[in-house]
């Protein structure tokens, strides 16, 4: 979770003594103020690990740190101070906003962490949004979607060119008729009984263990609480009480184990064959939840009758919850939808990233429109993403 006032006085005090240009002075400032445990080169407490280098400027190309200690640290913002003559430096260097590993990396492997990255490997924009203390709040509440294991899979095939294991989807011509016409099927459900059927359904679902929703959302680990509440509304019964016991007696949770598939639940319907996708969106804290794998959402789209949905599920502040189930499609969600291309690889057109304004926007002021054309672009980004 992102301690905004901690990490704020941080890049205040550290602001303030620009031009000191001594790392190890300012390392013992800091650690001092901050009550932090160093760690050899790292200094790390409750709210944030941070990692001093002295360097010219701020397109230093130092080594930093090893991808094995930096994995240690990943489940907390990881900053980098660059100490220069004149300004002092912060940047975040979590796995997700590193392009590569440089160093000693020949023998990296998912089941073999070497190497160390250098500070150009780097981003100082991440799709788009520069990587300063600014934007840290936005930027750690991207990187919280992905687990280490995920950015380590990303950071061999991007370090040694190793063969990826995704399935680069190719279309027919047929098929690509098909991705297109998805946007009329789209119209035509959100405005059919099914769709109010499908809504009823995952509503009755929600208000079964609404309680239990509620205590899940204060569970920090982002990854886990969506895992926690999807399958609270997917799950069979019997599945479901081991963790509404945990939840209630606060007993060790469960491991859950979710299937890497597109959507968490799937309806047939007559002329209608639906995938939804449960995003949790706890209106007092900020995030910007993972969207999908372009690939198989182009796949899947290619099926007749094929429709794709979003059931947006917030937990107020007062514990109340509000829902809404939407297209892809819909003017909010699609405006509120990025493609992630540094996730894009030789075998993938990567993956897209929600706006968490946007699904607050969703269910507090609910614009039902699709803009057609604009869907229409949006297919024609996705089915031209070049690998990297």
């Amino acid at each position: 979770m992102y301690d905004k006032n901690t990490i704020d006085r941080l890049t205040s005090f550290i602001a303030a003594r620009n031009g000191i240009a001594d790392k190890a002075v300012l390392s013992q400032q800091v650690q001092q103020e901050f009550l932090l445990v160093r760690d050899r080169s790292v200094f790390f407490g409750k709210a944030f690990a941070i990692r001093f280098c002295k360097a010219a400027s701020r397109g230093f190309s130092n080594t930093v740190l090893s991808l094995s200690v930096l994995q240690k640290y990943d489940n907390q913002p990881f900053i980098v101070c660059v100490v220069t003559e004149k300004e002092n430096f912060l940047m975040l260097a979590n796995a997700t906003f590193l392009k590569k590993v440089s160093h000693s990396s020949q023998e990296l492997r998912i089941d073999n962490i070497k190497g160390s990255f250098n500070g150009g490997d780097i981003m100082r924009l991440y799709e788009g949004v520069e990587n300063t203390p600014a934007n840290f709040e936005f930027l750690y509440s991207s990187h919280e979607n992905y687990s280490f294991q995920e950015n380590l899979e990303r950071l061999v095939s991007a370090t040694n060119h190793i063969r990826p294991t995704g399935i680069r989807f190719t279309p027919s011509e047929e098929q690509q008729g098909r991705i297109y016409q998805s946007i009329d099927r789209a119209v035509k459900f959100i405005s059919s009984t099914e769709y109010l059927e499908l809504d009823r359904d995952l509503s009755n679902r929600v208000r079964a263990v609404a309680s239990e929703i509620v205590i899940a959302a204060f569970i920090d680990n982002v990854n886990l609480r969506g895992r926690f509440i999807e399958y609270l509304i997917t799950a069979p019964g019997h599945l479901k009480s081991t963790l509404i016991d945990a939840l209630h007696t606060g007993a060790p949770l469960p491991p859950i184990f979710t299937s890497d598939d597109l959507g968490d639940y799937e309806r047939k319907f007559d002329g209608f064959f639906t995938k939804t996708d449960i995003k949790t969106k706890v209106l007092f804290l900020s995030s910007n939840p993972k969207g999908y794998n372009i690939d198989k959402l182009l796949s899947f789209l290619s099926e007749e009758d094929s429709v794709y949905l979003v059931y947006v599920v917030a937990i107020n502040a007062d514990r109340s919850i509000e829902t809404k189930l939407c297209s892809m499609y819909h003017k909010q969600l699609l405006s509120g939808t990025r493609i992630i291309s540094h996730w894009a690889g030789r075998n993938s057109r990567g993956v897209t990233q929600y706006d968490g304004t946007a699904l607050e926007k969703i269910v507090t002021d609910f614009d039902p429109r699709v803009d057609v054309l604009a869907a229409k672009k949006f297919l024609d980004k996705c089915l031209e993403n070049e690998p990297i």
